[in-house]
Formats: structure tokens, sequence, C-alpha cells
């Protein structure tokens, strides 16, 4: 008897990456998670058995599935359950929405909140004070949009035990005022961890839940995969658990961290734990941190910013995080470097060209992801090494202004505000670009991401004007970006990142060409159909 493929799609229009044209073909079959056949209509569906999927695109656009080049599945799909902050203009925002969030409370119940903008407390401190009374009596953690701060009410504080500085192993603070008493500012994991551990935690089946509902939204915005930028807590048993019942919507690539302080037998673990995982996700690289970020005055610049910050790497001691790099490097691990201040970025490339110049590790893909800030002879040197640049648009898009008033731009000054996601250099340098979001730092639709990279202008208001037009990306590039390229930075290009016989039945249907339709009006293109490993995992109505 002949065999029948698992799923047919025809009436399509297939649109290759690599060219931007479109195939020859209008229909494709895929069996045990691959594209068997291409072809027309006729000859494609005549392959449809009576228990094939078969689906008639009607001239939607199909393209390799789009893979969000660094996301947080797990610890977004926690974060995002609180009261979303992220439209707030300024501190009256805040605090209205708080109160009214706080209403719906139980007695006693924490206050979850996310997406805080630091831009709506102006020239005043980031501090709880200056969102009194409302948080008064109440426990509450917001936490900053860039995920790497957080304020805590005085009874949160209160109830973690918290009443004055602390001393860490890594760049991590209690922000205090002159007479040694929390402002409410926490900065970096290590400082947030001490309030969060005080909170009532949830149930894994309520993390399941969370990450399998955020997991399903993923994939009805067009995401067939993503590179999952930790492995904390449970997560990679509740991908497991998800992939077992066959509810992981997305093809998921994990990178656990390495934090300072690692000695060779936590190496030896990350190393050991390369390559497990189930059907759609698997441990691949290691992730590691060079610094924090500009806006709460953690990243690692070349010079101090204008108040006075920015000026240590995250690793107490970098030689440290080079000698990791040269390890893992040694063992055939690819790494991921958190990088945004230029001395971050340079330590980093710097890292992995010594790690090269040692031996061994051939073949091994490096990244460094955010790169906010950079001078011009850093550029060069991505493509010089082969290093791959991880960008995320939207942070500019959204975080920034044009005019250099917003609190990043303001703590860098011109110079090196005007160097911003230089997404247009490291491309036309040789570079390996590939896009994401960093949800829940941005949100997470792919068409989003690339429509960013493409008008680098607020989504809130598409009519302000661009920070850094002369950086933008074409159509077709921010395509590559999450395709492609994205494709090649987990060494999958041979099976990946295409639409041709052997390779994933990873793919993505839109209601216009994606390449073609104004940057503008790209997030608001329709999402057809998505398809992972032959499997239909989205479907409009």
């Amino acid at each position: 008897m002949p065999h029948h493929p698992d799923l047919v799609l025809h009436s399509a229009r297939l649109l290759d990456p690599a060219t931007g044209g479109f195939l020859p073909h209008t229909a494709l079959a895929a069996s045990a998670g691959h594209i068997t056949a291409l072809g027309d209509d006729r000859a494609i569906r005549a392959l449809a058995g009576a228990d094939t999927t078969v689906v008639d695109l009607a001239g939607a656009v199909v393209t390799p599935g789009l893979v969000d080049g660094h996301l947080h599945p797990v610890s977004g799909a926690e974060l995002t359950h609180g009261l979303d902050l992220s439209g707030c203009a300024d501190l009256n925002d805040v605090r209205a929405a708080l109160a009214r969030h706080k209403e719906g409370l139980a007695p006693g119940a924490w206050l979850h909140a996310w997406g805080l903008d630091p831009n709506v407390f102006g020239d005043t401190p980031v501090s709880a004070a200056a969102l009194a009374p409302v948080l008064d009596d109440v426990p509450a953690l917001l936490q900053l949009f860039d995920a790497h701060s957080m304020l805590a009410s005085p009874r949160a504080l209160e109830l973690a035990g918290i009443d004055g500085p602390r001393t860490f192993d890594q760049a991590a603070e209690i922000v205090c005022d002159e007479r040694g008493r929390p402002t409410g500012l926490l900065l970096e994991d290590a400082a947030c961890e001490l309030v969060e551990r005080a909170a009532p935690q949830p149930t894994r089946a309520e993390r399941r839940d969370r990450l399998a509902r955020a997991l399903r939204g993923m994939a009805a915005a067009g995401l067939t995969g993503g590179h999952a930028m930790d492995a904390n807590g449970e997560s990679l048993s509740l991908y497991e658990e998800l992939d077992a019942a066959g509810d992981l919507p997305l093809r998921l690539r994990v990178a656990p961290w390495c934090q300072p302080g690692a000695d060779a037998d936590a190496l030896r673990e990350l190393i050991q734990l390369q390559g497990t995982g189930g059907q759609l996700w698997r441990v691949a690289g290691v992730k590691l941190f060079m610094d924090g970020t500009i806006d709460n005055g953690t990243a690692w610049l070349e010079r101090p910013d204008r108040n006075g910050q920015s000026t240590h790497a995250f690793w107490p001691d970098p030689d440290a995080y080079t000698h990791v790099i040269g390890e893992l490097h040694r063992a055939g691990v690819p790494t991921a470097t958190h990088a945004i201040g230029d001395a971050a970025v340079r330590h980093a490339l710097d890292a992995v060209a010594k790690a090269r110049a040692q031996g061994g590790g051939d073949g091994v893909r490096h990244r460094v992801e955010h790169i906010e800030t950079v001078p011009d002879d850093t550029v060069a040197r991505f493509a010089e090494l082969g290093v791959v640049a991880s960008m995320q648009p939207t942070h500019c898009c959204d975080f920034t202004r044009a005019d250099h008033t917003d609190n990043w731009s303001r703590r860098l000054g011109e110079e090196r505000a005007g160097r911003a996601w230089r997404c247009r250099d490291l491309w036309d340098a040789g570079a390996t670009v590939v896009l994401g979001s960093d949800w829940p730092i941005a949100p997470y639709p792919p068409l989003g991401v690339m429509a960013g990279a493409r008008h680098r202008r607020p989504a809130r208001d598409l009519t302000l004007p661009p920070h850094g037009p002369e950086q933008a990306l074409t159509g077709l590039e921010a395509l590559r970006a999450m395709t492609v390229n994205a494709a090649y930075v987990a060494g999958e290009e041979r099976v990946s990142g295409r639409i041709a016989v052997g390779y994933r039945a990873d793919l993505t249907a839109f209601a216009a060409d994606p390449v073609t339709a104004p940057a503008t009006e790209l997030p608001d293109v329709g999402v057809r159909l998505t398809v992972v490993a032959g499997r239909v995992t989205h479907r409009a109505g």
C-alpha cells in the first residue's frame, strides 16, 4: 500500500527567504515531521490519503517557520500573569493602575506587576516612595521592563526581612538611601530573588497551564520555534511534560545559565546536560551574563554613564568568564553572552578570540545577545570571529526615543546613544544577525519584531520619528533573521530555515507577503496557519 503524507498544503505561495522570491510550486506534502514533496496542487493533493490533513491556503504566503532568537517562555509565562504596566505613560497612570488592581486583591495577597518603564519616573529617583501611598499597605513586587530590576513595596521588604544593604558575589544591589534604608529598588536577580522567595509561589499545575497558554499564543502569532535563554526553576521538566503530552507547540532550543562562581563541577554538569531533551525541545548551549542593563546602571561601559554608573562587569572577575568561555568552547558547547554595554561586548568578543586561538571547538557558533551600543571597531569583529549578533530591535523602538530624552539615551549621552542597536552596520559588516523579542521584555509576535527592525518607531505611536533609521533592515533581511539565520546559529541550516524536500515541516502562512508588506502594517498581517513538525499548531478561524 502506498504511504500517504500526514499533511498537505495547497493553493499556497511558497516564499524562499534566501532570495525573497516565490518557489515555482504551489503545494507541499509532509510526513514524519519533514517536507517530502513539492509540486503543483493537483500532483500533491493526489498524494493525500483518508488520514491526511489537507489545508487549502487560498493563496496565503508560506515561509519557513519563524523562530524567536531570544525569549524566556517559563519565566515570561509566570511574570506576565500579573498586572501589565507597560502601557502607563507617567506616574499617575501607574498609581491609578495599581489602585484598580489592588481593589481586587484578597486581604494579605501580594500584588505582582510587570513592564514598568523607568521613564515614567522622569527625573524622580526610581523608588517605592514615588508610588506612595497606593503601595504602603500591600506586599508588592513591580518588575521593571528590563527584567533585571524590580520595585518592592515597604511591606514586601518587611516580609522578606530586608532592612539594609547586602553583599552579593555578582553584580547586584539592594539600593539604599543615605541612611542605609532600602528604597525598594532591587538590581539584578540575586537581589530580586531575596524578596521573590518571600511571596507565595504558584503550584506546578498553575505554572504548567500558564506556560502552555503562553506557548499557544506564540504559535497563533506565527512562531514555530524559539531560543529559550534560561533553564531556571522547573523549566526543563515543564517542557518535558508538555512535549510528552503532545502539548508543546514550539520547537525550543534551551540554554541554561552559567553564573559567576561556577566551578569545574558546575561546568561539567552544564556540558553533560547538552543534547538532552525530547521531540521538540533540547538543551543546546549555555547562557552567560557579562553585564546588566543601561537603564538601571548595571551595564558595563568603557566610560561611566552620566550618572557615574555602569562601570563594572557582571562577573566580579572578568578573567573567570574568559576561562569559562574557553572551557565550553573546547567542549564544543556554543555560548550566548548577554552583553549590552560597549565594554561588555568587547570583552565577550575577546573571550571568543582567545578561545579560538587556543584551539579545539571546531565549528562552535558563539553568539552575543543585545549589543545595544558599540563603537565602529567592535562592529567588524563579529564577522571576523564568526560570532552571531542576536538583536532585539523592538527594545530600541519602544524603550528609547529618537530625540534622546529617554532614560537610556540620557544616561549614555549623545555619542553612545547615537550607536543604538546597529543592526544595519552589523549586517553590512558581514555578521550573521538573528532577531528576537526577549519576551517578556517586549511582545513576542514575530511580525512586530520584524516590523520594528524595519521602521524603528514606537509601536504605541507609529507617527513618531524613528530612532536611528539608518540602522533599519529590509523586509527580506528581517525575514532571513528569523528563519535562515536562526537555523544557522543553531547549526541546523541543513534541516531548517528553507522550504525544501528533506527539511523540517516547520512553516508559517500569512495573509500577505511579509517581505513586501509596509513595515508599519506588518504587525496586522493575519497568520493563517502555523505548522511544527508537520502538525498544525494554529489555524485561523
